[in-house]
């Protein structure tokens, strides 16, 4: 009797575990940075960003025009100079050139800094969005199609970007 219970024991949980393993994983993908650029807040952040960028092109502008003016007078006079002031003004554009792209270098920096902090909460809602959808679809998978699949085979999707447009109730 006890062996009749462990084979029917043994049995249930193979049938349990054949079942589990035959289980479909449900693949979706979704193209996110689309998402979050046909989000509205998008292009407020957009609009910041673009005018904090723009106070750093106009500062290197002002670097870039006095360059160009010590360029040319250096270019100009360097005939008449003597090696010690020759070698003092290419000294001085060698000086301003380094600071231009330093100032670039870390306005960059700065910029992006400043990107990633106004765009996160955009992509935070978005992922959020994602995932309710997917939650809610029973996807176990969601790829992001604007990066590219590093997957080469797999099996077919569903794209999710109608179903999570409707969900962040856009258009």
């Amino acid at each position: 009797m006890k062996r009749v219970f462990k084979v029917a024991l043994v049995a249930v949980c193979m049938l349990f575990v054949g079942n589990f393993a035959k289980a479909q994983t449900k693949i979706g993908y979704i193209n996110f940075g689309e998402l979050v650029r046909n989000m509205p807040e998008f292009k407020t952040v957009q609009t910041s960003i673009e005018s904090y960028q723009k106070q750093f092109v106009d500062q290197l502008t002002v670097m870039n025009n006095e360059y160009q003016q010590k360029g040319k007078e250096y270019t100009a006079t360097q005939g008449t100079m003597t090696d010690a002031i020759r070698s003092a003004k290419q000294a001085e554009l060698a000086d301003i050139q380094k600071r231009m792209q330093d100032y670039n270098t870390d306005a960059q920096q700065k910029v992006d800094a400043k990107s990633n902090e106004l765009i996160k909460p955009i992509t935070d809602k978005a992922k959020a969005a994602v995932s309710q959808v997917a939650k809610t679809k029973g996807y176990t998978y969601v790829l992001d199609s604007s990066q590219g699949s590093p997957i080469l085979v797999s099996p077919e999707g569903d794209d999710l970007m109608p179903s999570v447009k409707a969900a962040l109730g856009l258009k």
